[in-house]
């Protein structure tokens, strides 16, 4: 058997960082884990540091069954966490050595177990359909009989909060029978995510003073409250905390591990991950994302692209002076990055720092920098947006600093027409001319549509002179109607997003043609990576 707890970690078994996004978090609509996926889930956050892994619940899910199998046959190996296996008491009117449910947490070999109990009268008496003296029967006994097979056992206490304030005696008495049976944690639940900070921090106080049991906290974020609470319960007393990665779980989720963890470390002061772990939460927090299918969200506390980005002018003056003067932590602790944004809003010093983030100096240059200024201002008017095409700024500014990127091709014109055929079927044809490597270069391509034929046209003409083409791949291509100008002669802003299978990179064209302007965000986008490799050459000669 594996150990019961958390192994590197500072402050060790004096305070648990609970993961569940593998049994809970698998709850959120949309996501699915395969066991393979499970498997991936759990060795990440055991890089991150987290002290136990709930992986599911089995005998109840085949799935969850075959991944603590596959756990138990080697293919987890666990450097800082203990694994878990989640199930629920015994059925009423049975006992715990011969219930089905309760063998097969035995048969996880997962060293801890997490029960599920009622602690709400009313859900006592209408879903369970016994009395407290059961219920509370079902607790001990199940607890006892796990503990006495050597594993370590918390109690989720289901509907804790609103149980507590119907009939606190029942709730108490639910706490009661689990301790004195051998559960190490009493985890209070708020099951229905209805709690606020104030309140619920009371409550624990409350619980804690009342019975001195080691306790801890579950939240759902039905208030969008699920890390305040988690946070405040650990003030309030709370040694255990429950969590899933990015807050993923039914309805609107859980407690965001991320969140919470960069909240203890980074506030309170307290070293619940490894030495170095902190770093690792915006990495795992997007690889975790990755696996889930879901994309990360932008605007997340800690670990999202946008909680260190600044877009106001005043906020770029006063990081020029102090980046911490607009930032509440230095974002690198978390393995984040600050990013200015560019935008009509900017000013001097948001332009002047975005420039020296892209390696374009601007400083002690002030008309080179008004310049710029000008200029972004008024194709931001226009409909143009640098804030998420950084490339395409990088060479805004590389120009007005008289730096210009030099383009490897030369432009003579280009045509694109649609032949809608006979069959139904359409199909883009087009046709470019271009001056490269010191020759002139006609080349013709059809597509699915114009924008594809167009790309296909000039990578046909530059192929042969271009070695690094090849590898440029488009990664992601969106398109916007900009407001203010309805109907079909409406003007188009369109996001063009690259690869070289190394980094990625995005440019921007704005026009009232949609193919002129993919035309102007595709330009873009190969003279930015032109700028990182060797010079045009000449093709090689042939006889």
């Amino acid at each position: 058997m594996t150990r019961q707890e958390p192994a590197d970690t500072p402050l060790g078994d004096a305070f648990h960082l609970y993961d569940t996004t593998l049994r809970d978090g698998a709850q959120r609509e949309g996501v699915t884990y395969s066991v393979q996926d499970k498997l991936a889930v759990a060795r990440l956050l055991d890089e991150l540091g987290v002290g136990f892994i709930e992986g599911g619940w089995p005998g109840a899910l085949p799935k969850d069954t075959e991944f603590f199998a596959r756990a138990a046959k080697g293919e987890l190996k666990l450097n800082h966490a203990a694994l878990v296996a989640f199930g629920a008491t015994r059925k009423a009117g049975t006992t715990a050595d011969t219930d089905p449910q309760v063998r097969a947490l035995l048969d996880s070999e997962a060293p801890v177990i997490t029960l599920v109990a009622k602690s709400d009268l009313r859900h006592i008496e209408r879903a369970l359909r016994v009395d407290v003296d059961e219920a509370c029967a079902m607790v001990e006994d199940t607890v006892g009989f796990l503990v006495k097979e050597g594993r370590r056992v918390f109690l989720d206490a289901e509907h804790f909060f609103d149980g507590y304030a119907f009939s606190p005696e029942t709730s108490l008495r639910v706490l009661d029978a689990a301790a004195h049976a051998g559960a190490d944690v009493l985890v209070l639940c708020d099951t229905n995510g209805g709690q606020l900070p104030l309140g619920l921090a009371e409550t624990v106080r409350t619980i804690k003073d009342k019975t001195g049991f080691r306790l801890g906290i579950h939240c759902q974020d039905d208030t969008s409250c699920a890390v305040a609470n988690s946070v405040a319960a650990v003030q309030a007393g709370v040694t255990h905390v429950q969590c899933t990665a990015n807050g993923y779980g039914e309805r609107a989720g859980n407690a965001d591990l991320f969140a919470v963890t960069g909240n203890l470390v980074t506030k309170l002061g307290m070293d619940v991950l490894p030495t170095g772990g902190a770093a690792e939460l915006t990495r795992v927090s997007h690889a975790l994302a990755e696996i889930a299918n879901i994309a990360p969200y932008t605007h997340q506390a800690y670990v999202g692209a946008s909680a260190f980005a600044h877009k106001a002018g005043l906020h770029a003056s006063a990081i020029k002076v102090d980046p911490l003067l607009y930032n509440h932590i230095d974002p690198s602790s978390v393995g984040n990055d600050m990013r200015v944004l560019v935008t009509e809003m900017a000013g001097r010093a948001s332009l002047e720092l975005k420039g020296r983030e892209l390696g374009v100096d601007l400083a002690g240059r002030p008309e080179a920098l008004t310049s710029a200024i000008t200029k972004v201002k008024r194709l931001e008017a226009e409909g143009w947006s640098f804030e998420a095409a950084d490339a395409s700024l990088e060479l805004l500014l590389r120009q007005e600093a008289d730096v210009p990127a030099e383009a490897p091709f030369e432009l003579e014109s280009y045509r694109v027409v649609l032949d809608h055929r006979a069959d139904a079927e359409v199909v883009s044809e087009a046709t470019v001319k271009v001056h490269v490597g010191g020759q002139r270069v006609i080349a013709t391509a059809e597509g699915i549509g114009p924008v594809h034929a167009l790309d296909a046209a000039l990578r046909k003409a530059l192929s042969p002179h271009l070695s690094w083409l090849d590898s440029v791949e488009l990664a992601d291509y969106k398109v916007r109607i900009l407001q203010g100008h309805p109907g079909t002669d409406a003007v188009t802003r369109v996001l063009v997003e690259s690869t070289d299978g190394e980094r990625e990179w995005t440019t921007v064209g704005v026009h009232g043609n949609i193919v002129e302007a993919s035309w102007l965000a595709l330009c873009d986008a190969l003279v930015h990576k032109s700028t990182t490799v060797a010079p045009v050459t000449d093709p090689p000669h042939v006889d």
